[in-house]
């Protein structure tokens, strides 16, 4: 089993300007890694490059522009060839029923899924370089554990979580003969500009800077399924066991009720 991280490596992140993805680029720059860093916001970038100068790239994207990632890919082909790809850019919208929006929902799936499919798409040819070279290569592709429990409003978010999962396992199967690890992390709750905006409880919530602790500790060990906080995840593996009868019930006494009636449940 490979384990990543342990020396030096040459890394991709994308979603690197905010929550997850810079408190990864931070610590990844902090343990010495050299880092390509791809975000929307060209003064984050910059502001994560003025770290170490000498070992962080910038390139400038947005994950579902297929152009803009082309010209990220010729960045990553004019430095060391790349051992790891994070692949962390997302977004999440929650639906309000009384007004379902299909626009809503397809932007989950084109940021979520789309925006990381384009990404796989730059990925792969750079990672198959790498081990042509000998070296260990991985892709790391990071959903929620979200999409394991119908939650209300969420039917855009969780839809594009549950397709980035059984994509990563799928490419896990086909990439294992490449000899390039796959790994899927799927976090609970974390502190970031996009929970900030959340109007409920968010249980065992971690902070950006543990999440990204809890990442690269899984790669360096090798796990291939990073979810965290155990205490959240087992939680939602043990409700998603239950008869599907009582997780909907379970799922729609969460429901709210947004039709200006009260609602007994």
């Amino acid at each position: 089993m490979s384990r990543f991280l342990a020396e030096p490596s040459n890394v991709w992140l994308t979603g690197a300007t905010s929550g997850i993805g810079e408190a990864l680029a931070r610590q990844l720059i902090r343990e010495g890694h050299s880092l390509v860093v791809t975000g929307r916001r060209q003064s984050a970038l910059d502001e994560l490059a003025s770290l170490d100068a000498d070992r962080v790239r910038t390139a400038t994207a947005d994950t579902t522009n297929t152009a803009e990632l082309a010209r990220v890919g010729s960045i990553l082909d004019n430095g060391e060839p790349i051992d790891i790809a994070i692949l962390n850019a997302g977004t999440c919208e929650y639906l309000d029923i009384e007004h379902f929006d299909s626009e809503l929902i397809g932007r989950n799936i084109e940021t979520n899924v789309m925006g990381t499919v384009r990404s796989i798409e730059q990925a792969l040819p750079r990672l198959r370089r790498t081990r042509r070279l000998g070296r260990p290569a991985a892709l790391v592709v990071v959903g929620s554990s979200a999409s394991w429990f119908p939650f209300t409003r969420a039917e855009g978010y969780g839809a594009s979580k549950a397709a980035l999962a059984y994509l990563t396992h799928s490419l896990r199967a086909d990439l294992a003969r490449e000899g390039i690890d796959v790994f899927l992390v799927s976090p609970g709750f974390v502190k970031t500009p996009l929970t900030d905006r959340n109007d409920f409880p968010m249980p065992f919530l971690v902070t950006a800077d543990n999440a990204a602790e809890r990442i690269i500790k899984g790669l360096k060990k090798g796990r291939h399924d990073i979810e965290f906080p155990r205490r959240f995840t087992w939680t939602l593996r043990l409700l998603s066991n239950l008869p599907q009868a009582l997780v909907d019930r379970m799922a729609a006494a969460m429901a709210r009720d947004t039709s200006g009636n009260q609602q007994q449940t």
